[in-house]
């Protein structure tokens, strides 16, 4: 049974159509890559599939759960299954490392302090980073706030964690550091890991399943292997960044040698 089912997902900002009767199934314990054209609503996905976005029609079904026949509370209760490692990181700043990692524990269980700490030093050391945890959200490199985010989005042992752009602004040592984490923590912690990312390279090499959108609608989706061989030409220009192709380099206009009076 997939994890998440999203069956005929259509939403609009205004005039602005974001998607136009998206199919789709994301299936459990793998990682899955969301891909697509910048500004064709990858991180408004997420926010549907956490309920924080309604569509304007649709089915979106989490863990066996209708969202839309789910009570608040009972909403509630499922997003506590979710992780979301957030692009910017979004650590509160005024709050240690351990801090950071404690708080979802602090809020949402009724651990005592004892059981938190050693919780809190679980995850770290998960992330590498237990070493780090008196330091403030200011004295961390990039790198370094990510993991502790990742730490922060793991404390509740959730079924899922959705990332978002994770590898963004990351150097070369830190986003070998990254991928290495979301593949191990999927597969020790039995995950479900959904990937948003314009990473092409990073994403094809950790991800199970790749879904592509474009237009408002699915345009394909299956294993990298598969869409690198038998994809279609739009979908090999887009994973390949080739910047000619059936989207074409020049933007239409009249004929050059007319204009120029040749």
């Amino acid at each position: 049974m997939p994890i998440v089912k999203i069956q005929d997902l259509h939403f609009s900002r205004g005039n602005h159509r974001i998607f136009n009767g998206i199919h789709l199934a994301i299936p459990r314990g793998k990682i899955t890559g969301i891909m697509g054209p910048s500004g064709t609503g990858k991180t408004t996905l997420l926010k549907v599939i956490g309920g924080q976005v309604k569509p304007d029609k649709g089915i979106i079904e989490v863990d066996g759960k209708i969202l839309s026949k789910l009570s608040n509370k009972n909403l509630f209760k499922l997003r506590m299954k979710m992780g979301m490692l957030f692009q910017s990181g979004a650590l509160l700043t005024d709050l240690t490392v351990a801090e950071n990692v404690a708080y979802p524990l602090r809020e949402h269980t009724d651990l005592n302090n004892a059981l938190i700490d050693k919780m809190v030093s679980l995850k770290l050391e998960a992330v590498g980073l237990r070493g780090a945890k008196n330091l403030m959200p200011t004295a961390l490199s990039g790198g370094m706030a990510r993991r502790v985010a990742l730490a922060r989005a793991i404390a509740l042992d959730p079924l899922m964690i959705m990332y978002d752009e994770p590898f963004t602004g990351q150097d070369p040592i830190s986003m070998g550091v990254l991928i290495e984490l979301i593949k191990t923590l999927n597969k020790v912690s039995k995950l479900t890991s959904i990937l948003v990312s314009h990473d092409i390279k990073e994403t094809l090499q950790i991800a199970d399943n790749i879904i592509i959108l474009s237009d408002g609608k699915v345009v394909e989706s299956g294993s990298p292997e598969k869409l690198k061989q038998q994809g279609s030409a739009w979908t090999q220009q887009f994973l390949n960044g080739n910047p000619d192709g059936p989207v074409p380099f020049h933007y239409p206009a009249p004929s050059f040698k007319e204009e120029l009076g040749c």
